[in-house]
C-alpha cells in the first residue's frame, strides 16, 4: 500500500515537472515567433488555435514576456464606460507604429484574453467588453526603446478609447516598426525538438506515462430539420459530456432576442432549454450562454421567476467554442421560443431531445 503511494506521489512529480518543462518550451517559441511585426497577442491566440498553448498558460506567458522581460509598462482599470465605436480603435492605434500594444481583458466567462487591438478583428471582441470588468492594457517595446513617460502616454490614450474617451496620440507614438501585419499560423512542430528545449538531462522531455480515460461518445441525433423528437436512452444521459465552459474559446458576438410573447413565462424558459439541449446535442464542445440587462444568466429559470422580462424586452446570447455553428438557426429557435409560438418546442417528455440541428 505505502509503495503504491509513493508511486503515485513520484507519478504526479513527474507530470508536475513535464507540464513545466512544457510550459518553458512554449513560452520560448513565442519569444522566438515574436518581433515588431508579429504581435505576441496575435502569437498567444494562433497557438491556442493550434493547440500548442494551453489558456491557463497566457497570464503567466504575459507577464514574464511583456513585464518581466520587455518591460511594457502595464496600466490597469474597471472599465467605468464602453467605447460605441469598436472598429476605430483598429484604425486609430494601427498609426501608433513606435509602440507596440496589447490588451488583456478579464472575461467572465472565458478567462484571461489577450487581443492586439491594431488587429481589425479585435472590434468583434472588444464590442463584447462590459462595464466593470477589469483590462490591462501593455505598451512598450521589445528592445526597450521608447522611454516610460511615451509609453504610459500610450497605454493611457489607448485606456481612454476603449472607455469611449478622446485620445490624442503623441507625435512619439507614430514613426516605428511596429505595424499590424496579418498574423500567420504558427509553422508545424518539428519531429526534433529545437536546441533550445528543456528538460532534465539536456535533452527533450519525455511525456509522461500515464493512462487515458475517455468518456462514450454522445448520443448521435438525426439532422432532420423539422420537429421531430428522439427520447432520450438512459444510458446516453450519463454517456453524453455535458459542453464545458471552452479554455480558450472564441465567442460569437452578443445576439439579440425581443420577447413578442406578452410574457417571458415558464413555457418560453421551457421551450428555450429544450432548444439549448438540441444544441448541446449537436455541438456538444459548443457552449450558450445567455444574458439579461447585462448581466449572465446561469439559470435561465430566474428569467421567468423575476417576473420583469415582459413583451418587448431584449434577451442576449451567444456562443463560445471552435467552430461555431448555426448561431442564425439558434436565434430563430430563440425568437420562436419567446414569442407566442413557444409550444411547438414542448411536445414529448421533458426529457427529450429535439432534433432542430
Amino acid at each position: 500500500m505505502i509503495a503504491s503511494s509513493n508511486f503515485y506521489a513520484r507519478l504526479a512529480m513527474r507530470e508536475t515537472f513535464n507540464a513545466s518543462v512544457r510550459h518553458i518550451n512554449r513560452t520560448l517559441d513565442l519569444l522566438d515567433a515574436s518581433n515588431p511585426k508579429m504581435n505576441l497577442a496575435d502569437n498567444i491566440n494562433s497557438f491556442l488555435d493550434s493547440k500548442e498553448l494551453e489558456a491557463e498558460e497566457i497570464p503567466a506567458v504575459v507577464n514574464m514576456l511583456l513585464v518581466e522581460k520587455w518591460k511594457y509598462t502595464a496600466v490597469s482599470r474597471n472599465l467605468s464606460a464602453l467605447t460605441m465605436y469598436p472598429e476605430q480603435i483598429a484604425t486609430e492605434t494601427a498609426k501608433w507604429k513606435a509602440i507596440d500594444l496589447i490588451i488583456g481583458y478579464h472575461h467572465p466567462d472565458l478567462g484571461f484574453i489577450v487581443i492586439n487591438p491594431k488587429n481589425p478583428e479585435s472590434a468583434a471582441i472588444i464590442s463584447g467588453f462590459r462595464k466593470n470588468e477589469l483590462v490591462v492594457v501593455y505598451a512598450g517595446t521589445q528592445d526597450e526603446s521608447a522611454g516610460t513617460k511615451t509609453t504610459k502616454a500610450a497605454a493611457a490614450a489607448l485606456m481612454n478609447l476603449l472607455e469611449n474617451k478622446a485620445a490624442k496620440p503623441s507625435p512619439d507614438f507614430l514613426s516605428g516598426p511596429y505595424m499590424y501585419v496579418v498574423p500567420k499560423k504558427p509553422a508545424a512542430k518539428k519531429a526534433a525538438p529545437a536546441k533550445r528545449r528543456v528538460s532534465a538531462k539536456g535533452g527533450a522531455a519525455q511525456e509522461p506515462m500515464v493512462p487515458v480515460y475517455t468518456s462514450a461518445p454522445p448520443a448521435t441525433v438525426s439532422k432532420d430539420m423539422g420537429y421531430t423528437y428522439q427520447p432520450e436512452a438512459p444510458s446516453a444521459v450519463t454517456a453524453a459530456p455535458k459542453p464545458a465552459a471552452p479554455s480558450h474559446a472564441k465567442m460569437s458576438n452578443l445576439v439579440s432576442v425581443v420577447v413578442t410573447n406578452e410574457l417571458f413565462h415558464n413555457g418560453n424558459v421551457e421551450a428555450w432549454k429544450r432548444i439549448i439541449r438540441s444544441y448541446n446535442a449537436k455541438y456538444p464542445n459548443l457552449e450558450v450562454f445567455i444574458y439579461y440587462d447585462g448581466e449572465r444568466i446561469v439559470d435561465i429559470n430566474t428569467l421567468f421567476k423575476w417576473g420583469k422580462v415582459k413583451h418587448g424586452s431584449t434577451i442576449q446570447f451567444s456562443v463560445a467554442g471552435e467552430n461555431i455553428q448555426d448561431l442564425a438557426k439558434l436565434s430563430r429557435y430563440f425568437k420562436q421560443g419567446a414569442s407566442p409560438q413557444f409550444e411547438a418546442f414542448l411536445h414529448g417528455s421533458p426529457d427529450t431531445v429535439m432534433n432542430l440541428f
